[in-house]
Formats: C-alpha cells, structure tokens, sequence
C-alpha cells in the first residue's frame, strides 16, 4: 500500500514519570507528544467518512493513557510505546513520535527523541 497522506497531533502535553535520577522518580513531569501518522487516507477524503481513516481521537486517548500510567526511566522508551499504541490502528503504517522532556537539562528548553516505526507487513 502506498503511503501518501498524514495526520498530525502536534504538542500534546502530558504528565508521568520518567528519567533515571531518584528525585525524577517520586513527582511526575511534563512530556510533549508530536505525533505524524502515514497511511493512504484518501478513500475518506472521498466519502467523508471516519471508518477511511485513522482515528486520531482514539489513538491519543489510547497514548494519554499510557503515557500517564507509565514509569520508564527513557524517554526512547517511552517514545517507542507510544509509536506501538499508533501502529496498532489498522489505517496507520508508519508513525513518527517526537518525545519532548522539557527541562531536562539546565540551559535547553528541553530534551526530546523522535523514532520512526512502520508496520512490516
């Protein structure tokens, strides 16, 4: 199938645990998810039906979710779940998860870690 089209979430801030150090591990901190999701969307272009696309509504209830819930020490961890959660629509076959962990380091506005996962069959 060829991909031609994509959906983005841009800049969905969230909440959870996550990093290495002991004071990272006891109160959540500020994520921000970005989202790109590939596949071919025309059909619903065409019939102006959601049942042609990936639904976006879905997928980021699905990653507030995890995201919330989750305690990982890596945000490529985490970056990875969440490209999981996309892939796992059926009209999504490739996602781009950009990860951002704002204040991470002293000077940077933040930290982030981007990976791109696509389905292999």
């Amino acid at each position: 199938m060829k991909i031609s089209d994509k959906i983005y979430v841009r800049d969905l801030s969230l909440r959870c645990i996550i990093g290495i150090f002991p004071e990272e591990r006891k109160n959540r901190q500020d994520v921000v998810v970005n989202l790109v999701l590939e596949g071919c969307f025309s059909e619903a272009a065409k019939t102006d039906n959601i049942e042609y696309t990936a639904n976006y509504k879905t997928i980021t209830k699905r990653i507030i979710q995890l995201v919330e819930e989750s305690a990982f020490f890596l945000i490529e961890t985490l970056a990875e779940q969440i490209a999981g959660v996309c892939l796992d629509d059926p009209r999504v076959h490739r996602a781009t998860v950009t990860l951002d962990k704002p204040g991470a380091l002293r000077f940077a506005r933040s930290v982030a870690v981007e990976v791109t996962r696509e389905k292999t069959t």
